[in-house]
């Protein structure tokens, strides 16, 4: 898994700003009431039930990750926007979701993050 700590290191300085997100207080809100949360791919999700207007939102947050991810990769050889989004759902994984908070796994299944139930992390992660 060379390859995935290569990703990482190349994330970590190229795409913190998005990783960082935030600026979005209608998005924020939906991750403390559980309507978006983090995925497996390295991009937001959308839980059912949430606000009308998250979706676009959350779409838009997406089209910022998925550039960064393109850029990324365009400067590694062999390395695909998929690696770097997962690479990235690892680091927001690890830092991004907090007790409460929902995120989509490996299998495409929304889980809660509880104190007993920490974040199951995709096995692609090292």
């Amino acid at each position: 898994m060379k390859l995935r700590a290569l990703v990482y290191a190349v994330l970590a300085l190229t795409a913190a700003p998005v990783l960082a997100q935030g600026a979005d207080p209608v998005v924020e809100n939906a991750r403390a009431s559980g309507f978006a949360g983090e995925q497996a791919d390295g991009y937001l999700g959308v839980r059912p039930g949430g606000p009308a207007d998250l979706k676009a939102r959350v779409d838009a947050i997406n089209i910022q990750r998925r550039a960064i991810y393109t850029d990324t990769a365009s400067a590694k050889p062999g390395v695909t926007i998929a690696d770097v989004g997962g690479a990235a759902a690892c680091v927001q994984f690890r830092n991004r979701v907090a007790v409460g908070n929902w995120y989509r796994d490996q299998a495409g299944q929304w889980r809660q993050r509880t104190a007993a139930a920490p974040v199951v992390m995709p096995n692609f992660c090292g």
